[in-house]
């Protein structure tokens, strides 16, 4: 705890981050709140602030049908931070059985699940999801599913590669002597050694899960209005640019907080935990 407490005092940066995120996730939380016009989060029209200017009464401006832009970013946020656990606790699970079974197992085992990552891995992610979404309905919970078949075979290969090098280690082999099942030695022996690079991945995976989902939005293929999304508002503020400007920025900002937040916050994490010293 000194360690970090000092990382995080020497650095600034990692500071700016945990405020960005930590502002992100109560204003997501407490939308209800904090939000001027809740009711504009679903479909409402107000034609008296048909696409007007930012201004103290809207801070953000309003949109083609009236309704007040920062509110919708606001609950864009929530969407955004829901999808990107429900994706982690989902790919992560995943990936890390499949690469401690392929890491300690070896053999057959080895080669089958390493296999399957590589198919997944030579594709690229958002081309993948794309995929996965032509097939499938554009909701948010098949944008769940997109994201989440491009997102664990990453962390097989993470797993994996650790796996190998742990396995040879003389905590395992003192397991093995003693009897030890391979369940056993692979997650209590072997996991809580992966938990750091699992950490620090996982935060910097976050937002990158958001910058992916935004993209499926801004292309059509993710969540669908009348529910607020920052990839489907870039989208929309697009053709009206430079004249409506507000349409697009201010979502777009909002996407460059986000990422960039938990960006710092995983180097951070990685400088506490000593991950790739």
């Amino acid at each position: 705890m000194k360690r970090a407490f000092f990382i995080l005092t020497r650095n600034p940066m990692s500071l700016a981050g945990i405020i960005l995120v930590g502002l992100v996730v109560l204003s997501a939380i407490f939308a209800d709140v904090i939000t001027p016009y809740p009711d504009h989060r679903g479909a409402i029209v107000d034609f008296d602030n048909f696409n007007k200017p930012p201004s103290a009464e809207h801070w953000f401006g309003t949109d083609l049908v009236g309704r007040d832009l920062f509110t919708r970013v606001i609950y864009a946020y929530r969407v955004s931070l829901i999808l990107g656990v429900v994706v982690l606790a989902i790919s992560v699970p995943v990936g890390v059985s499949m690469g401690l079974a392929a890491g300690y197992l070896g053999r057959k085992t080895e080669f089958i699940l390493m296999r399957i990552t590589d198919v997944f891995l030579s594709i690229p992610p958002l081309v993948l999801a794309m995929s996965v979404m032509g097939l499938l309905k554009p909701t948010l919970m098949n944008g769940m599913i997109a994201v989440t078949v491009m997102w664990w075979p990453w962390y097989t290969r993470l797993i994996y590669n650790i796996t190998r090098s742990e396995r040879q280690e003389g905590y395992v082999l003192a397991a093995e002597v003693l009897g030890a099942s391979k369940i056993h030695i692979m997650f209590r022996e072997i996991l809580p050694n992966c938990v750091p690079s699992i950490l620090t991945k996982m935060t910097l995976d976050f937002g990158f899960v958001i910058l992916i989902a935004s993209s499926l939005s801004f292309l059509g293929l993710g969540v669908q209005p009348p529910t607020p999304d920052l990839g489907s508002m870039v989208a929309e503020g697009a053709r009206y640019l430079p004249d409506s400007w507000w349409l697009t920025v201010f979502p777009g900002l909002a996407i460059l907080v986000v990422v960039f937040g938990f960006n710092l916050i995983g180097d951070a994490l990685r400088e506490i935990l000593g991950v790739g010293e």
